[in-house]
């Protein structure tokens, strides 16, 4: 078993979700309850993609989120820097490519939109990931981040940093093939910005127009912006 910690080295991070990769979509369905069914349809929604457009779909995992993207009719490239993950979304039929959310290896300008679910708040340098995105992006082109954010209603927000110090961890030992890797999960979102926050790094890097909308309670946030 294997987990990273909160300085997200990166052969630390690839190696640890190398190893949740076998049960890594089942899991996140069972800790979910299944929103992340809606979160990946919401997000989706959120970038607006039409047919013939191109897209960049980073931190993709197993791929199921750039399988919802393209049900948008537009062309849509799943990257990630875990080969593990790649591998257990080999069956799923779209393009792939190992890449690091620091050094994209695509030109400037590249896609009509990029989104990044659940990845950007395991990258070393959260700012020159999405000044990156922002450089593969076409001007006037979008950004969705989907994220783990922060609960805006008191009582809830108290309950869920509860579950993610016990019931995470707990479920993960069930169900997950590397449940240590869910104790690092539990204390990085505990350790992530808050909307407003993320929304400044997000304009600082390039982006335009950055809302967000709030998801289960403040639980998960999209933020969407427009490339400068």
């Amino acid at each position: 078993m294997s987990r990273a910690d909160l300085d997200k080295d990166p052969t630390d991070v690839a190696a640890m979700f190398d190893g949740v990769a076998r049960r890594y979509d089942i899991t996140n369905t069972v800790l979910s309850a299944g929103q992340d069914r809606r979160w990946r349809r919401l997000t989706r929604e959120a970038l607006g993609l039409r047919p013939g457009e191109r897209a960049l779909d980073l931190a993709a995992g197993t791929v199921v989120s750039t399988v919802e993207l393209r049900r948008s009719g537009a062309w849509c490239v799943a990257a990630d820097f875990s080969l593990g993950m790649l591998q257990a979304g080999a069956h799923r039929d779209v393009p792939k490519v190992a890449a690091d959310a620091l050094h994209l290896p695509f030109r400037d300008g590249a896609f009509d939109a990029a989104t990044i679910s659940f990845g950007l708040r395991n990258v070393a340098d959260t700012d020159r990931a999405l000044a990156e995105l922002a450089r593969v992006t076409r001007p006037g082109g979008r950004l969705v981040v989907c994220e783990f954010s922060r609960p805006t209603v008191a009582p809830f927000r108290a309950a869920y940093h509860v579950g993610l110090e016990h019931v995470l961890p707990a479920i993960a030992r069930r169900v997950s093939s590397n449940p240590e890797a869910y104790t690092y999960l539990g204390e990085s979102i505990r350790d992530w910005p808050a909307q407003p926050d993320l929304a400044r790094r997000i304009t600082k890097a390039g982006w335009t127009g950055v809302a967000w909308r709030n998801l289960t309670f403040g639980a998960v946030a999209l933020h969407r912006a427009t490339r400068a």
